[in-house]
């Protein structure tokens, strides 16, 4: 982990955006200051240089000697130096020297610049002669240049110096500058900050307790859009996941439910097997049988033969159903006729049994499907009214329609099933009498292939017992 101590983004921000406005207003008070120091200059220059004009057209018109003429004038400035130079820079006379140094002046900046330009001036130049500060201000006349000098003392400090007002103003201003961009940039970094905690959270997959409202500029605006696109993304996630843990359930319910199958096959395979093994074994072992007794083993081998091919057709139906719909071909199918088809193949049955079937099943009634599994729920609650339920009457009826389903209810007015049996009995291989039913036949997976029948096509299934007594199932199948 990194030890140093890091900034936040607001301070480094603020940091940055104060030494750059502090940065600019330097820039500018320095050019301001200097701006107005040259200003006060030429002021004071050209109060020099009208009074050095003044003086050369006095010294160029009057032959009197210098020390008169330049006597005779006033001075602008108390104390003021003059000297009088010639055009190849001897120096022919100077107000404050007793003695003329031979030194020629053509290297000072001022005579240099006069000679050149007409005048120039020097701010602050130390005299050798004199061994003072001046101000100097220098003029070309035809044959002469005059040069006047300001000691540099304070009165001429104070005189050139800037207005500190100005100073104090910039101060304050750069101060209400910073002020405000103390605040603009702590709400820009807030806004940061903010997005970067979400964005750590989101890194570690927690759930970030911030959902306070952002900004109303771009910077909100785009840190409400990541968090916005964050969560629909998780969502997304989320939904794949519970959507793979269904599949992977589902997947192991299937495992499940196959095991279960299997194991319940073996069961339910040992007892029609054991049972043909008794009677051919009997048959080996005793050839000389009595011919009804050979018979009737015969026949009991028939029998259990019977029931194993019923159970392997079961299986085959409830395995083609798990296997799911998309590997089950479909098309329009009439309910009707189907029941009709069913009645006919009971015939028989309904008759030795003494049961009468009412199709109450219109006309044009069609659904979505496949014939031989829809067929299945119609003739598998028959053959469970048939075998188990005792009743006289055995009626299929069209109870509701709508543009999305139908419902249909087979309704017998036998013996019932009781009421602690009714949430189980579509599970398979459930009896309600295990004896009884296997006497009769029954596989025990009849009411489950209705169930998965009934849900292939988009459906539901409950049992009930009607007012009257008898059994009723009620069932759902998504119309065509």
């Amino acid at each position: 982990m990194d030890s140093r101590i890091r900034l936040s983004y607001h301070s480094r921000l603020f940091i940055m955006l104060l030494g750059f406005s502090w940065a600019l207003v330097a820039c500018f008070v320095l050019f301001q200051y200097h701006r107005e120091k040259q200003y006060k200059a030429d002021k004071l220059d050209a109060q020099l240089q009208l009074f050095n004009t003044h003086l050369l057209d006095a010294l160029e018109a009057d032959t009197a000697p210098a020390a008169a003429t330049v006597g005779a004038q006033h001075l602008p400035v108390p104390g003021l130096r003059i000297s009088v130079i010639s055009r190849s820079g001897a120096l022919l006379y100077d107000n404050s020297l007793d003695t003329l140094p031979g030194e020629n002046h053509l290297g000072r900046p001022e005579i240099r610049r006069a000679l050149i330009n007409g005048n120039g001036y020097t701010i602050r130049r130390h005299s050798s002669s004199t061994d003072n500060t001046y101000f100097y201000s220098a003029t070309r006349g035809d044959s002469l240049v005059v040069r006047s000098a300001v000691p540099y003392s304070v009165p001429l400090a104070d005189l050139l110096a800037t207005d500190r007002t100005f100073l104090w103003f910039m101060l304050a201003a750069t101060l209400a500058i910073s002020a405000i961009g103390y605040f603009a940039t702590r709400r820009i970094g807030r806004t940061i900050t903010r997005l970067n905690r979400f964005a750590a959270k989101a890194e570690k997959g927690e759930t970030s307790d911030d959902n306070g409202p952002f900004p109303h500029d771009e910077l909100g605006s785009i840190s409400g859009h990541i968090i916005r696109l964050y969560g629909r993304l998780r969502q997304t996630m989320e939904e794949r996941d519970a959507e793979h843990r269904r599949a992977m359930h589902e997947q192991q319910e299937k495992t499940r439910i196959k095991k279960q199958l299997t194991n319940n096959i073996n069961h339910e395979l040992k007892t029609p097997v054991a049972a043909i093994m008794a009677c051919l074994e009997t048959l080996l072992a005793h050839p000389g049988i009595a011919a009804e007794k050979r018979t009737e083993f015969i026949e009991r081998c028939y029998g259990e033969a019977q029931r194993l091919s019923n159970l392997l057709n079961d299986v085959a139906d409830i395995t083609r159903m798990d296997d799911g719909a998309q590997n089950i071909a479909k098309t329009t199918v009439d309910i009707g006729a189907i029941v009709a088809d069913v009645a006919a193949g009971e015939e028989q049955r309904l008759r030795r049994a003494g049961i009468t079937l009412r199709n109450g099943i219109p006309e044009g009634v069609r659904v979505n499907g496949n014939p031989a599994f829809i067929s299945s729920i119609f003739r598998n609650l028959a053959d469970n009214a048939i075998a188990y339920s005792g009743a006289s009457e055995l009626r299929i009826t069209l109870d509701d329609a709508t543009p999305a389903f139908y419902t249909f209810s087979v309704t017998d007015n036998g013996c019932g099933i009781p009421a602690e049996h009714l949430s189980r009995i579509f599970e398979r291989f459930y009896r309600i009498d295990k004896g009884r039913s296997r006497r009769l036949g029954g596989t025990g997976l009849g009411l489950a292939i209705v169930r998965n029948a009934v849900q292939l096509h988009g459906g539901a299934i409950h049992a009930s017992t009607p007012p009257g007594g008898g059994a009723r199932f009620t069932f759902t199948l998504a119309a065509d």
